[in-house]
């Protein structure tokens, strides 16, 4: 009989992310993220080795380059896009991995999923609600399978609501939410409520609010993705799509073990995420 294999102590998993390094350092989501996963890995003896890069293409060299000296023992792959190349990828390098994302995305790997789309069910369901007939979704970067499911679920929702929508794509950057209330302000018939896909981004908006003279929920109700310490602390507090992240890294970590173990391919699928209301909404 074959041995069980078992995770390599002191040979990291490896994340290599695609984000802009700015970004992320104002992102407290992987912070938390990767603090639930080395909980689980890290008394495995399995550190978690954090790559920041620019492109998918990058990404991709990365990975290759860690196969190729045998740098990591695994991966966790996130953000992933439609038909994305790394999940190929990893299959080929014969590298265990875990997706964090949507399972028609991960191609048959292990994979991790938070359902996105009962989350944004809920949030637009709350929205129209509280009387908001025209939404609006500042999503992140319009390639990601994540921001598409958000996106179209959130504009399916409306739509059974009868409520209108307007769409602004963002890079998850304070600017970014900037950008958006700038030019959704700008519109004769504009959103009364935004939906944001990340906390920072719905910072950057609540700022800009304020400085065009739109009070906040009065004039525009505002509600984030990922609750956070940002969210919390600002002035109005901002309502949040809330889950546990480092219980999410938890999940991840046990999935990472197993898969590292030689375990069959299976979907976790985590609690969804759910909508608390702050002083930013009404």
């Amino acid at each position: 009989m074959a041995a069980v294999p078992t995770p390599q102590q002191g040979t990291p998993v490896g994340l290599a992310l695609v984000r802009d390094a700015e970004v992320l350092g104002a992102e407290p989501f992987f912070h938390e993220f990767i603090a639930g996963m080395e909980r689980v890995l890290v008394p495995l003896g399995v550190p978690v080795l954090l790559q920041v890069v620019a492109t998918v293409a990058q990404a991709v060299e990365r990975m290759r380059a860690w196969a190729q000296y045998g740098q990591v023992q695994g991966v966790i792959l996130i953000d992933l896009l439609p038909g994305d190349e790394r999940a190929a990828l990893v299959k080929d390098l014969g590298l265990p991995c875990v997706v964090i994302g949507d399972p028609l995305t991960a191609d048959g790997l292990p994979t991790v999923w938070t359902q996105d789309e009962v989350a944004m069910r809920d949030v637009v369901g709350e929205l129209v609600a509280a009387g908001h007939t025209h939404l609006g979704h500042v999503g992140g970067p319009a390639a990601m399978a994540h921001t598409i499911i958000r996106r179209r679920t959130f504009e399916a929702v409306a739509a059974e609501h009868g409520a209108r929508t307007t769409a602004f794509d963002g890079d998850y950057s304070e600017a970014a939410g900037v950008r958006a209330v700038t030019a959704l302000a700008a519109l004769e018939h504009r959103p009364t409520a935004l939906v944001f896909d990340n906390d920072v981004m719905a910072l950057g908006a609540l700022h800009e609010a304020g400085r065009l003279g739109l009070a906040v929920p009065a004039d525009l109700s505002l509600v984030a993705w990922d609750d956070s310490a940002l969210c919390q602390l600002a002035v109005p507090p901002l309502s949040a799509v809330s889950h546990d992240v480092q219980e999410l890294g938890e999940l991840v970590g046990y999935a990472l073990s197993d898969a590292l173990s030689g375990a069959p391919p299976r979907t976790v699928r985590a609690a969804p995420a759910k909508l608390i209301v702050r002083g930013s909404s009404r």
